[in-house]
């Protein structure tokens, strides 16, 4: 639906919170307020809203006549909350359930008129259901369209340096959640925002020579962009085009890959009888798992667990576990287990302890790396790898997408080789600094609309589903041949 048209959520129990963050609040913006029922019986009165559309913060006149005179009345926001729905290791798509907010509490006149003034909230894009409400009963209703809006935080800048780009007012209803990003005519990757309320902020590498380059912003239910929206059955879905110039400065290089790890993730598992230190680590990095109440004098055992097989195959996968270390527990009880993380999928591992019949229990959390690239220099042609460890194992961790120069050219799937993943490629373009990133992505799931799966997610940082993962920047320098021959390109070696 579009401007001017009702959302369409029917009579809904509205969950009243705090109010939506807005590009200036209304004048007469409250609180928390007490949840309200379902409404019930039919409409009373008329209310328009002009205008029915724009960006957030976008000031709105609701005028509103045929109320009951000199009563209290609600104005009432309606939207969505959204959420990713995942179980364990399986995908199941994205959920939103429906909220409102009581954005100001007004009065009508002794003729059943009134008239108030609200600025657009930060939410959700298109239809929102804008409603007048007595407690529990639903007056009368009207609709405001929140545009979506893309721009760019800077203009120009060096080669490598990041071009930031700001979307508000993404939809969360099919054909309106799925936008998608093209550089120079090139497919770089997928925008979401299904836990940020519409909201994107991201960045990529400026690539190319010197001079104009073009961002598009479109629309693409089906993984990739769609190019002929104006003959869709939804056609007045906005695209957007931005212009990006590189200057000739020097290029802005990414840091070694060992600063572009993480230090730290949300969401770690808790941590059970048995606290690791430090919790979440790096491929081979010493780590010591402590437990206490243990006999004292007594020799343990700590196992590792952790899962192994792939999604292809008809075998699928198993848990396991193995022994990683011995420690005797002091006469306080208490016993330290030192270890090397060990080179295994990413993600959390189970480490146990058992002791007569009880069982103690914790988690170790790897954290997905990236070595410096065996060549990093070298004509057109040559070959170079990019060599990660650490790579999950669950339908939302288990693949990084690679993109060269802001252009998409296929993923590679961390699980059947137990987190370590070799990519390799081969060097193109013209003389000079070339960046290739590493997203994160969904690998697979119970989702038909939209799908997204198998795409570079550039808003990974924000809103990817489950895992908090990184994202991995490199810079490769294509030379000119002095030899006068082109480097051999072999694909197969």
């Amino acid at each position: 639906m579009r401007h001017g048209a009702a959302a369409g959520f029917g009579a809904l129990a509205l969950v009243m919170l705090a109010p939506l963050v807005a590009r200036g609040a209304p004048p007469d913006a409250l609180g928390p307020a007490a949840p309200l029922a379902e409404a019930q019986g039919g409409f009373v009165g008329s209310m328009t809203l002009a205008p029915e559309h724009g960006p957030a913060g976008t000031p709105v006149t609701v005028t509103a006549a045929g109320l009951p005179a000199d009563q209290p009345v609600d104005l009432v926001w309606r939207t969505v909350e959204g959420r990713w729905n995942v179980a364990g290791a399986e995908y199941h798509g994205r959920t939103y359930a429906p909220e409102a907010y009581r954005i100001a509490a007004l009065r009508s006149d002794a003729a059943g008129h009134l008239a108030a003034t609200f600025a657009a909230p930060d939410d959700f894009g298109f239809a929102h259901d804008v409603t007048l409400q007595q407690g529990a009963r639903l007056l009368t209703q009207a609709a405001f369209s929140i545009d979506m809006a893309v721009k760019l935080q800077s203009a120009s800048g060096p080669a490598g340096g990041p071009i930031a780009i700001d979307v508000t007012g993404i939809g969360w209803r099919e054909l309106e959640n799925s936008w998608l990003l093209r550089y120079d005519n090139s497919f770089t990757g997928w925008i979401s925002a299904v836990t940020t309320r519409g909201a994107a902020h991201f960045a990529i590498p400026a690539t190319g020579a010197p001079g104009t380059h073009v961002l598009e912003v479109m629309h693409g239910e089906f993984t990739f962009p769609y190019l002929n929206p104006q003959q869709n059955p939804e056609p007045d879905r906005p695209r957007f085009g931005l212009l990006y110039t590189i200057t000739p400065d020097p290029p802005v290089l990414p840091p070694d890959p060992a600063q572009q790890a993480q230090t730290a993730i949300g969401g770690l598992p808790a941590a059970g009888a048995l606290v690791a230190e430090p919790r979440f680590a790096s491929v081979g990095r010493d780590d010591v798992v402590r437990g206490s109440g243990l006999t004292p004098g007594k020799d343990y055992e700590l196992t590792w667990g952790t899962v192994t097989g792939n999604r292809v195959k008809q075998g699928g996968w198993e848990e396991s576990a193995r022994p990683i270390a011995r420690a005797t527990a002091d006469a306080s009880g208490a016993a330290a287990f030192r270890f090397a993380v060990p080179d295994d999928l990413g993600g959390a591992h189970a480490v146990a302890v058992k002791d007569g019949d009880r069982v103690l229990a914790g988690n170790v959390v790897i954290a997905t790396t990236a070595l410096p690239l065996d060549v990093a220099r070298g004509p057109a042609g040559t070959k170079f790898t990019v060599h990660l460890k650490g790579v999950g194992w669950t339908e939302t961790a288990n693949i990084y997408t690679i993109v060269y120069d802001n252009n998409y050219v296929g993923y590679a799937c961390g699980f059947n080789s137990q987190g370590d993943v070799t990519i390799q490629l081969s060097a193109s373009g013209e003389p000079g600094w070339h960046f290739i990133d590493l997203y994160p992505a969904i690998y697979k799931g119970q989702e038909n609309r939209p799908n997204n799966f198998r795409i570079p997610q550039l808003t990974y940082a924000a809103d990817h589903p489950g895992e908090d993962l990184p994202h991995f920047r490199f810079a490769f320098e294509v030379t000119a041949d002095g030899h006068g021959e082109k480097a051999s390109l072999n694909l197969l070696r």
